[in-house]
């Protein structure tokens, strides 16, 4: 089967995307779960990458906020645990990075479900809002799941 769209599983696709921020964006860890996660990546949109003078949109937040929570609890879920999370604004928005234990890769990486017996949604809910995802091999093990969200200056009032 061929890769989904916007997804890669290449050895190549490593690298987030170049960070202009300080290396104090980068969060690194496992510890507190979804709702740390969430917070951490709102800070980093906020305060990093928008600022006074330059506000994220605010429904380019909550799309943030549902990527994180997404791909941690995956992690937590169907990834042996978080191992690990990261947060880099790019000039496109922020790159999001979720380390788990497990090297299974997610099945919807190369095929989105069709239905959804009860689950199954989180995928491709990701793929929609985020691009640029990358599912990579960790040297210890596990993987790391990648993701760009795009963020938007709000207009000024």
């Amino acid at each position: 089967m061929e890769p989904a769209e916007r997804t890669s599983t290449s050895a190549a696709a490593t690298t987030a995307p170049p960070c202009p921020a300080p290396p104090a964006a980068l969060a690194r860890g496992g510890g507190g779960g979804a709702a740390a996660a969430r917070a951490y990546a709102e800070s980093v949109a906020r305060t990093v990458w928008g600022g006074p003078g330059r506000e994220v949109r605010e429904e380019d937040v909550v799309d943030l906020l549902l990527v994180v929570s997404e791909l941690v609890t995956n992690a937590i879920r169907h990834g042996e645990g978080l191992a690990g999370f990261e947060v880099r604004p790019t000039a496109e928005g922020l790159w999001i990075a979720v380390h788990d234990n497990s090297s299974v890769v997610p099945r919807a990486a190369y095929a989105f479900p069709t239905t959804h017996p009860g689950g199954g949604y989180g995928w491709p809910l990701v793929a929609r809002l985020a691009r640029d995802i990358t599912v990579e091999p960790r040297p210890g093990g596990g993987k790391t799941i990648g993701a760009l969200v795009p963020l938007r200056v709000a207009p000024a009032p």
